[in-house]
């Protein structure tokens, strides 16, 4: 195989999901949210988005204000 299909997947570097079930964390699905690369994260407009590992408003309030979105 060549380098045209090597992926590298880097746990330091920008989430990037298909579905929330793809993120390990909170910041990783608030991160994807916030820079619009997974916009439909908060399917149901609560704030909350992947409820699957976004347990409530308040967590991802902090992690937004700690990453500045």
């Amino acid at each position: 195989m060549g380098l045209a299909g090597l992926v590298i997947i880097s746990a330091a570097g920008p989430a990037i999901a298909a579905r929330c079930t793809d993120y390990w964390n909170c910041e990783q699905a608030v991160r994807a949210w916030c820079n619009g690369s997974h916009p439909r994260a908060d399917g149901d407009g609560d704030g909350i988005p992947c409820e699957n590992v976004c347990p409530n408003r308040r967590i991802v309030n902090q992690i937004r204000a700690q990453i500045g979105c």
